[in-house]
């Protein structure tokens, strides 16, 4: 497929229009001195082979299950950092991982969709379209969206393939993190920069919602898709179309909350108080949850390569390309705390399990920190 061919190619020639990867990007920011505000501290990490794929950490009654670039699963106590089980999917990965505690899936760069039951693997199923989004386990279902967009469902016991919902796409799309989630009774996917609220049952689509509108002259100016994954908050969803808008919809109804024009290409966080997020330049923007008003913003960090935040009680925490990890003031955006990993680049998304927060680095290393 074209999108698959193009693959993080195209997210850097994009970024390159706007200085983020070409050879004249601008010098990071120098980090200030912070005061430490709030006490904090590692309180365990484990090494993996690496993660150079769009990972997704999930967290679950209180685990953590990872993933790494060789196919290594492992399910990790979030108090302690223990193991509780590891596995191989056999194959490089992809996209990874899913997991609703029992049955598990990511997929293989040969476009394999591997399942597991707890810590055996169950089956493969050999997809049509390249995948950079971590499958969805819920429901005893395994749901995976392709490149170009088309959502597949699983049964998560056998593989057996249960429906395929194919829609009219855009002529690029990104190869990283989309938006597949479920809120109650309702999968919800996007689909370029629309939300898309699907029944899980029958693949049908229950109704559609644009939270960016695409803009430009060329096809890759308007990429607008949806990056993942999307803040939830309660019914509400918030997510990032991809260098044009970040907004909220009303999964249970499909109706658009606001939406604001914005830059950036990672996924945004947040909670019930604030929307955060950094742009291409990494000047990070604080949207209130409620309307889309401005609450806040900084330029403390600018380059520094940040990766999608997470809200973490009255902090909400960026990882940056060096591998420190920086808690700022939800409230304002002051930096509180700044903690350390392996100084290789934070990837993904953090992943909070009640106050522990667990951050994957690009060499592989997972760091728990828990701030207080």
């Amino acid at each position: 497929m074209r999108a698959a061919r193009l693959g993080w190619g195209l997210v850097c020639l994009t970024l390159a229009l706007l200085a983020g990867c070409s050879s004249n990007k601008p010098k990071p920011k120098p980090l200030e001195p912070v005061a430490q505000k709030i006490a904090g501290r590692q309180v365990w990490s484990v090494k993996l082979d690496s993660v150079a794929f769009p990972l997704s950490i999930v967290s679950h009654d209180g685990q953590f299950v990872v993933a790494s670039t060789d196919g290594t699963l492992m399910a990790l106590d979030a108090a302690t950092g223990r193991q509780i089980w590891r596995a191989s999917a056999g194959a490089p990965l992809s996209a990874g991982v899913g997991s609703d505690g029992r049955f598990h899936a990511v997929v293989s760069n040969d476009n394999k969709l591997v399942g597991f039951d707890g810590a055996q693997p169950a089956w493969r199923v050999q997809l049509n379209s390249r995948v950079s989004t971590a499958p969805l386990v819920a429901g005893e279902r395994v749901f995976v969206m392709g490149v170009d967009r088309a959502v597949q469902a699983f049964d998560a016991k056998d593989g057996t393939r249960l429906w395929t919902l194919q829609r009219p796409g855009d002529a690029l799309t990104l190869l990283q993190n989309g938006v597949l989630t479920a809120v109650k009774d309702t999968l919800v996917a996007g689909q370029g920069p629309r939300l898309a609220g699907i029944d899980p049952t029958r693949g049908t689509v229950r109704w559609e919602v644009p939270i960016g509108n695409p803009r430009g002259t060329n096809e890759v100016e308007r990429l607008a898709d949806l990056v993942g994954p999307a803040v939830r908050v309660g019914n509400q969803l918030c997510a990032r179309s991809f260098q044009a808008a970040v907004g909220c919809v009303d999964a249970d109804t499909g109706r658009l909350i606001w939406t604001r024009n914005a830059g950036g290409v990672n996924a945004v966080g947040g909670d019930d108080e604030v929307i955060v997020g950094a742009d291409a330049t990494d000047r990070i923007v604080a949207w209130k949850t409620a309307n889309g008003d401005l609450a806040w913003t900084s330029e403390r960090m600018l380059f520094r390569g940040l990766s999608a935040p997470t809200a973490v009680g009255s902090t909400v925490a960026f990882g940056d390309f060096e591998g420190y990890v920086h808690f700022l003031d939800r409230k304002d955006g002051t930096p509180l705390l700044r903690l350390s990993t392996d100084g290789s680049q934070v990837v993904g998304k953090p992943a909070r399990s009640g106050n522990t927060l667990l951050v994957a680095t690009r060499n592989g290393g997972f760091f728990a920190f828990r701030p207080e």
